[in-house]
């Protein structure tokens, strides 16, 4: 049984830190698997009305996902083999044995099987979190949002970053826990945002990529943000790339990219409505070309990509990676210490890279040691909150 892709070959030299587990109790890890999946899938079960079998299998995953033992998918599986591969000498083991990331991943991997989203009955293709989906997308919140375009003309670039950034925290599966996301004060820690603009004027013109997060009121940003981008001449070309499948909750797909324009073209301002026709036009024109792979639900690292996925990032002047999933594929999902220089676990990413992530786990790179001690001396779980942000930046030469 080979894999269906496998990592490309490349002289990438990272430092070692341990690998983040989900088997150490209280910690943010364990919380995920004991605190936010049971309260995760009871809004599943009640959001679509699944079937008796359905239900009997969310259930089944749940309860081997807190006490049982990694149990491989159905033969059947599409992608049987390449779990197989990919959880080679984990089978049989407790869940919190296995690296978080890759527990995680695999947690939504079977709750897709489960729901019967992969198979040949009425259930398949049905996005399990398309109900949070639209209801955020429709919501007011998203209004506000498009009404703050009527002075599109006068933001600044830096604006339109912060809010990309900023909208991570409207994460769907981080409010399960958190409670109203936004809530209590916020900290840009790192800012590198001049490093990002002075790449893109340096190199104007060129191809940007932009990895996609979440869907909903994060999506309607980026979007406002690839529009700025391709309307300045910053970039001829952007690849938006999302995921294959539903992933994570609320992580963004085609059908959500589809959404967000429509949102856009019959809203009001009138400046938003410009943002949707020209998203349009340009997905129309090539412009904007929306991409996926299957390594986006891989339970991987990106320095392990495939190298069909990492000749597109190569060719481009300059990545944007979206939240917080992606920095831990991006700089490892291991326990660094904090002042450990971005570059240096994130330098192997075949182009520049830029880091816009609010803070909802524990991974954290690029600090300097005084803040480090200041937030570590504090009350807040200030790795986890989501009240933290950082924009970090590495520069290929």
């Amino acid at each position: 049984m080979g894999r269906l892709f496998t990592p490309r070959e490349v002289e990438c030299h990272v430092p070692t830190a341990p690998v983040i587990r989900s088997n150490v109790p209280g910690s943010f890890a364990w919380s995920v698997f004991h605190e936010r999946h049971p309260e995760l899938v009871q809004r599943v079960l009640r959001a679509l009305p699944y079937g008796p079998g359905e239900r009997a299998r969310v259930e089944q995953l749940l309860a081997e996902s807190t006490s049982g033992v990694l149990e491989p998918l159905p033969e059947s599986a599409q992608d049987g083999a390449q779990w197989l591969a990919w959880g080679e000498g984990l089978w049989g083991r407790p869940w919190g044995e296995a690296p978080f990331l890759w527990a995680e991943s695999y947690f939504y991997r079977r709750l897709l099987e489960a729901t019967g989203y992969f198979g040949a009955g009425a259930w398949r293709g049905v996005d399990p979190f398309a109900p949070f989906k639209a209801a955020e997308l429709g919501g007011a919140s998203v209004d506000e949002e498009l009404a703050a375009l009527a002075d599109l003309d006068g933001l600044q670039a830096e604006v339109l970053v912060a809010s990309a950034l900023w909208g991570n925290r409207a994460d769907l599966s981080f409010q399960i826990t958190a409670g109203v996301a936004g809530a209590g004060a916020s900290e840009l820690l790192v800012d590198e945002g001049a490093l990002l603009w002075a790449e893109l004027k340096h190199r104007p013109g060129g191809l940007v990529c932009l990895v996609a997060d979440n869907a909903g009121r994060e999506l309607l940003p980026d979007l406002v943000l690839i529009d700025f981008l391709l309307r300045q001449g910053l970039a001829g070309r952007v690849v938006l790339y999302v995921k294959p499948q539903p992933y994570f909750v609320s992580d963004a797909t085609m059908d959500d990219v589809l959404a967000t324009v429509e949102r856009l073209r019959n809203a009001q301002p009138d400046a938003a409505r410009e943002v949707g026709r020209r998203l349009w036009q340009a997905m129309r024109g090539g412009e904007l070309d929306v991409r996926t792979h299957a390594f986006f639900c891989a339970p991987l690292p990106y320095r392990e990509m495939p190298a069909d996925l990492a000749a597109e990032f190569g060719a481009a002047v300059m990545t944007v990676m979206k939240g917080d999933l992606n920095y831990r594929r991006l700089v490892g999902d291991q326990l660094w210490p904090p002042t450990t220089a971005f570059g240096e676990v994130a330098g192997c990413f075949p182009s520049s890279v830029a880091a816009l992530r609010t803070l909802k786990s524990d991974v954290i790179v690029g600090m300097d040691e005084a803040t480090v001690s200041r937030l570590d001396g504090s009350d807040e779980a200030w790795r986890t909150s989501g009240r933290h942000a950082v924009v970090q930046v590495s520069v290929r030469t």
